[in-house]
């Protein structure tokens, strides 16, 4: 056999490589391209979910099928054959099992997201499909390998109790999430206060902590078993919707009925400008008790969620402030003494 012809029988393996690696470029970049773009503008979420998995992934497979029909024009002798063979099939699991992934998890989240999910989207699921589709795709890799996967499987279970107690905080943790979550009592976005004093926003419930990020920006990391067994106020439910009140202490020597017009004048003007009021629903007055130092007056604002009593409560306090000294209502001398 002359030169000449050893090159061409390394032509044609060549050209079928390279032609698997070109098929996946058009594939990614055109078909899979239009694909997503049509699927964005008729807004089909588990459509787009699916090609946006495949974008970036599907190459390798043309390319494996590009090198799996070149390598049967290569000269190779039946072992090195059989292990090209199976290296490429690994390989094709391995590409085969990140698009489930991937598939799988942007399902996950597209259905956590929308408003009738039954569960809320926390990483807690995704991580445990990631890990039950990445465990199958190694179940698949040692079959095709030849290795049974049987005494695997066996061993797996005899030294469940053993893995179970090694891991008993860690277990713990688990099922403490997914009690929370089974419990729907906070779901991530709720704003909620435990009973040793933090408050924030969940971010997440993942498969050992729940995040809260305070309104500091900090964030709290706390062990879902701690936090099972945890007194937790939920603002966010059954409506976000609240009332909170802001105490006012006036003297005894003013006229309580313009005392009452005033204040109630203020509230009203504040909540006109504030886009967090519940709109409809007037702030509320009330003389609420005699004090050695003079009267407590209580004025309730209906909210819409809870962080927007912060803001209306600073303009509120500022205008009344104002107010009182231009009508010369007198604050008590318990106030007048905490001011001094």
């Amino acid at each position: 056999m002359t030169f000449w012809d050893e090159i061409h029988r390394y032509i044609t393996p060549i050209v079928i490589a390279l032609g698997g690696w070109a098929a996946g470029i058009i594939f990614e970049r055109i078909i899979l391209a239009k694909l997503q773009r049509l699927m964005a503008k008729i807004r089909k979420g588990n459509d787009v979910t699916i090609i946006n998995a495949l974008r970036g992934k599907t190459i390798y497979l043309f390319v494996l099928a590009g090198l799996y029909g070149a390598s049967l024009g290569l000269p190779l002798k039946p072992a090195y054959l059989n292990l090209t063979y199976k290296f490429l099939q690994i390989a094709a699991i391995f590409v085969v099992t990140a698009i489930a992934t991937s598939i799988t998890i942007g399902l996950i989240r597209n259905y956590t997201k929308q408003e009738s999910a039954f569960l809320p989207s926390v990483s807690i699921f995704t991580n445990l499909a990631r890990a039950i589709v990445l465990g199958i795709g190694c179940l698949i890799s040692l079959q095709a390998l030849g290795i049974s996967i049987t005494p695997i499987l066996t061993a797996l279970g005899v030294g469940g109790l053993a893995v179970a107690l090694a891991l008993q905080d860690t277990l713990s943790n688990f099922f403490s999430g997914l009690q929370l979550i089974a419990a729907r009592q906070f779901k991530p976005g709720d704003y909620v206060r435990l009973d040793s004093g933090e408050e924030g926003v969940v971010t997440d419930i993942a498969w050992r902590t729940t995040t809260i990020r305070l309104l500091a920006n900090n964030l709290i990391i706390i062990p879902n078993a701690k936090l099972a067994g945890a007194v937790i106020t939920n603002f966010q439910q059954p409506l976000p919707e609240l009332s909170f009140p802001v105490e006012v202490f006036i003297s005894y020597q003013n006229d309580l009925e313009k005392v009452e017009a005033v204040t109630m004048e203020v509230a009203r003007d504040v909540v006109r400008e504030f886009p967090g009021w519940v709109r409809g629903v007037d702030p509320v007055f009330r003389f609420n008790a005699f004090l050695e130092t003079g009267i407590r007056i209580m004025v309730s604002f209906r909210i819409r969620e809870f962080t927007d009593q912060f803001p209306l409560r600073h303009e509120f306090i500022k205008r009344l402030h104002q107010r009182y000294r231009e009508e010369g209502i007198e604050f008590s001398n318990l106030v007048r003494g905490l001011v001094r």
